[in-house]
């Protein structure tokens, strides 16, 4: 028994002896030391937020310093991206009052009331509505800002969609819930790929998010292929007219533009160039081309993804006094830019990830030889900080690390982490690229 008490002592210590977080203002300024003191300045942290079908919004809220009352006008910071180092959609940055609900000691699936809540507790709040997970609880009169726990990054990636209208319909709100809910989660509305992507720590992870949304949120969804965010580019300078005349009785339409389209070196983003003599193409179009040259690249000329570092000249051209417009040469410059168009003169762009992936010696080989098989550029290893293990660092495309986590998981034995970040794009080879392409026609 005696033992018993001791792994408990040492193992679960009183609020009084345990370390307080680092404490400063919201603004990063020095914030005087706290104790575990009901009589000092109110500090409290949000750690978790759920909701219940008859209470409604739950914050469970562990108490540093000072005393929580009900009813009591409180400051609630929320500086988490700040601690992240990027935005964390479902918790913008912010700086609010908010009056304190209802405070109850949360006993297995009872909620007992409570008329305050002193340092040292841990205890249920109701209907904080701009309290999220991570955010600070203080004084208005004297804010404060808890450094929050800083958890692994989800790295496993899910594309879902409703799985009908009324699913749709409730989508939104529930996703924003869940995000609420769950700091270990992250959510992503995805603009190139048109795709929402839930990014979680593991396949368990994914299945339990999924699950609550249709058990607790009534919605059901269907997760989808994740996709990547790829790009176009020219591979070489193509010569092109872009022709769009057409006569239907009345006003017509007529624009000829002759283009000259050339790459850019990686990085050098788009420019057009005005090299039209003699008044070929009226000066009042030229903008026009632009306008339809630039509204092409966004929608990509061989398979649907931006077209990125390519210059596009305008040298000659055609005009009508009567049937040409605005609109009539920006579709001539999008048909150019289409016609120009094909696996000989375009290629695509893949997002490369640089990754560092911590592992047990006994199966460094294994992780190498994996990154290899995904295309990876495998740079150098060096010794972990704790004896025995090793960081492998490595240039991976990012279409090969969708399901990175799982299958790290597996070539390591449970024994492998990692961490990845966006570094540049480059050229994905040409029989992945006609996979791609294939699937975005198809």
């Amino acid at each position: 028994m005696e033992e018993l008490y001791e792994v408990i002592e040492s193992a679960f210590p009183s609020p009084v002896a345990h370390p307080h977080p680092a404490v400063t203002t919201p603004a990063g300024d020095d914030f005087p030391d706290i104790a575990c003191d009901p009589a000092g300045p109110l500090v409290a942290e949000v750690i978790r937020t759920s909701s219940d079908p008859y209470v409604g919004r739950l914050s469970l809220v562990r108490v540093f310093s000072g005393t929580l009352r009900p009813e009591e006008v409180v400051h609630v910071s929320g500086h988490l991206a700040t601690f992240l180092g990027h935005e964390l959609e479902g918790h913008p940055e912010h700086d609010d009052d908010e009056r304190v609900g209802p405070i109850s000691s949360p006993l297995v699936d009872a909620l007992r009331p409570r008329e305050f809540a002193i340092a040292g507790e841990i205890v249920t709040v109701a209907k904080l509505s701009k309290a999220e997970t991570s955010d600070t609880l203080s004084s208005k009169d004297k804010p404060a800002l808890v450094e929050p726990w800083v958890l692994p990054e989800p790295l496993l990636p899910v594309a879902i969609h409703a799985k009908s209208k009324a699913d749709e319909d409730k989508l939104a709100s529930a996703l924003q819930r869940l995000v609420a809910e769950d700091v270990t989660m992250r959510m992503e509305h995805n603009a190139e790929t048109h795709q929402v992507v839930l990014w979680a720590m593991g396949q368990a992870h994914i299945e339990e998010l999924l699950g609550r949304l249709h058990e607790r949120y009534g919605v059901q969804v269907e997760a989808e292929p994740f996709r990547t965010a790829l790009r176009e580019t020219f591979i070489k300078k193509v010569t092109v007219k872009g022709r769009h005349v057409k006569q239907s009785g009345g006003h017509g339409q007529y624009a000829v533009c002759d283009l000259e389209i050339e790459p850019l070196p990686r990085g050098g983003g788009f420019e057009f160039v005005d090299k039209v003599v003699g008044g070929a193409v009226p000066r009042n179009f030229i903008p026009s081309v632009e306008k339809g040259a630039r509204a092409q690249l966004e929608k990509g000329v061989l398979a649907g993804y931006p077209l990125v570092d390519v210059r596009v000249t305008l040298f000659d051209g055609k005009a009508h006094s009567v049937d040409s417009s605005d609109m009539a040469f920006q579709t001539a410059a999008q048909l150019a830019l289409k016609e120009a168009a094909n696996e000989s003169t375009v290629a695509l762009l893949e997002p490369i990830d640089s990754v560092d992936i911590t592992v047990s010696d006994d199966y460094v080989g294994a992780v190498m030889s994996d990154l290899r098989g995904r295309r990876g550029q495998v740079l150098g290893t060096e010794p972990a900080p704790t004896e025995g293990w090793t960081i492998v660092h490595a240039e991976v495309p990012q279409t090969e690390l969708s399901r990175y986590p799982i299958d790290l998981r597996s070539v390591s034995h449970g024994t492998g982490s990692f961490s990845r970040a966006m570094l540049r794009y480059d050229y994905m080879p040409a029989d992945k690229a006609k996979e791609f392409a294939k699937a975005a026609k198809d």
